[in-house]
């Protein structure tokens, strides 16, 4: 007989499918709205640069809703304790807005604060990829299938890790190349992208997990065997 998951399992699955569904959707959203609003198919500097647009309410509204998910997260201590602070990073993100190009002290002073919230989100983010992917002690031989999908989460997180890193050496570059490129708006998109790919992969495999894993609930306090590393 298969596990019927606790009411608080489900909510754990559900909170993974609905932040990795938001986290890939979110870059062409805003692409496709804002060229649908201006009539022109237009790629801005970054993704936080469509604040400044008629997509700032779908911008604004998709941050705080992931950043919403990740604060009702509950899974274990040390992921409870990092998606608490992942998630009042992403409300920061959409709150505080990228500044203007002809920005006065206190633009640019929120701005910076914008940058630094940006930059400390995608590092945990990334860190959640690694954390998806360590074993449960009581399991530390993997099926494939498992072993597959914790290759996919510390890919993500190296992908993101790379993606920030190439953002940040991107400022190096000259500004007609910048404009030109559009590298900080490529590389968010990639870590974003691969942020989401994670947390769909994670909310996948448990559901999954929970269809054919027969038994009572084990191992953590208030998960099921479904909750486990997948």
């Amino acid at each position: 007989m298969a596990v019927i998951p606790s009411q608080d399992a489900l909510t754990v699955r559900r909170l993974r499918l609905g932040i990795g569904v938001l986290g890939i959707a979110l870059p062409f959203v805003l692409v496709a709205g804002d060229a649908l609003l201006t009539g022109r198919f237009t790629v801005l500097d970054s993704i936080s640069a469509y604040h400044r647009t008629g997509m700032r309410d779908v911008f604004v509204g998709s941050l705080c809703a992931i950043g919403v998910f990740l604060v009702c997260y509950r899974y274990a201590r040390l992921d409870d304790l990092l998606s608490t602070v992942a998630g009042a990073l992403a409300i920061a993100v959409a709150l505080l807005p990228v500044a203007p190009a002809d920005a006065d002290p206190t633009e640019r002073l929120v701005g910076r604060a914008h940058q630094v919230c940006a930059a400390a989100l995608f590092v945990l983010l990334a860190l959640f990829c690694f954390l998806f992917a360590r074993s449960s002690p009581s399991r530390p031989r993997l099926p494939a299938e498992k072993r597959g999908h914790h290759g996919i989460y510390r890919t993500c997180g190296v992908v993101i890790l790379a993606a920030v890193g190439l953002a940040l050496a991107s400022n190096a570059l000259p500004g007609s190349t910048q404009d030109a490129l559009r590298p900080l708006f490529w590389c968010e998109t990639v870590a974003v992208l691969a942020f989401g790919a994670a947390w769909l992969t994670k909310g996948v495999a448990i559901v999954k997990d929970a269809a054919r894993i027969p038994g009572p609930p084990v191992d953590e306090p208030g998960t099921t065997r479904a909750d486990q590393p997948a």
